[in-house]
């Protein structure tokens, strides 16, 4: 069968303590994705600074810039002159001085929806997130030019509940920016091989919803933590369809988004659900 395709863009990238070189450098890996077709590009976590949260209780206000502010006036630009969405992941100071890890996205020169703030927020060695970030309370999508779109973000992407919020609400394609890696370099646990884990369970995502899901991680040495990049897209079948390496990488790939309704009737997980036995996942532990 022939289907409608999508080209979207994932930028991986190192990054640098100069912000302003940050955002420059991810305005070109941006226009160099464009330049390869894509018409949705998707930057990672917290692109444009560094990974503050691996220490507590720092001063990280200078971080901070409001929406609208540089970075999206700055892709806003890019993406009315482009004409394309761009998915940009900052750190946003928000109303009642409250801090966001948070996704606005701009299609067409334009901010669309309200800004995703990140749900779920870790609180672990190296990612000590709840003493800056205070954690979203909603899903949404967005209907941009090339599709509707899920943006969740980081460790989102191990809590099942929250891609199946956005799958309900009419995605077709789940986006999560990301900041993973090995701490100290160490690559594999006794627990072992992290970084499968975290491409296991989002491919699960993908099966359980019949979805289309893109990962984007950054790359380098922060501190304790080595960014194992990997950035994937997953079909609405779990298939691995492209997949970045280690280092810098703009990775490009045709998605099909009419894939997912022929998987959905294939495996019919959402036809069949009991949303009458699912109570209990709202009650608290």
């Amino acid at each position: 069968m022939d289907y409608h395709t999508v080209r979207i863009g994932l930028v991986q990238h190192a990054v640098t303590e100069d912000t302003n070189f940050n955002l420059r450098h991810a305005l070109k890996l941006v226009r160099k994705a464009v330049e390869g077709g894509a018409t949705i590009i998707c930057l990672q976590e917290l692109f444009r600074i560094p990974y503050f949260p691996q220490e507590e209780d720092k001063d990280v206000s200078h971080y901070a810039e409001k929406i609208p502010g540089e970075s999206t006036l700055a892709f806003a630009d890019l993406s009315e002159d482009l004409q394309v969405t761009v998915i940009v992941p900052l750190f946003e100071q928000g109303a009642g001085g409250r801090f966001f890890n948070t996704a606005a996205v701009i299609n067409n020169g334009a901010l669309i929806g309200k800004p995703y703030h990140k749900v779920h927020i870790p609180h672990d060695p190296l990612f000590f997130e709840k003493s800056y970030f205070y954690p979203g309370d909603h899903y949404g999508v967005y209907d941009c030019s090339s599709a509707r779109i899920g943006v969740l973000i980081c460790y989102d992407q191990w809590f099942p509940e929250a891609a199946r919020a956005v799958t309900l609400l009419g995605a077709e394609i789940i986006f999560y920016p990301t900041a993973i890696g090995w701490i100290g370099g160490v690559r594999d646990t006794w627990e072992g091989d992290w970084r499968d884990a975290w491409e296991t369970v989002q491919r699960g995502h993908a099966i359980a919803n019949g979805v289309h899901l893109a990962a984007v991680n950054r790359v380098g040495t922060e501190g304790d933590l080595q960014f194992w990049g990997s950035s994937f897209v997953a079909d609405s079948f779990g298939n691995i369809i492209a997949k970045a390496g280690e280092e810098e990488e703009v990775l490009l790939t045709d998605i099909s988004p009419e894939k997912n309704e022929e998987v959905r009737k294939g495996w019919g997980f959402l036809r069949n659900r009991r949303p009458d036995t699912y109570r209990l996942l709202t009650r608290y532990r």
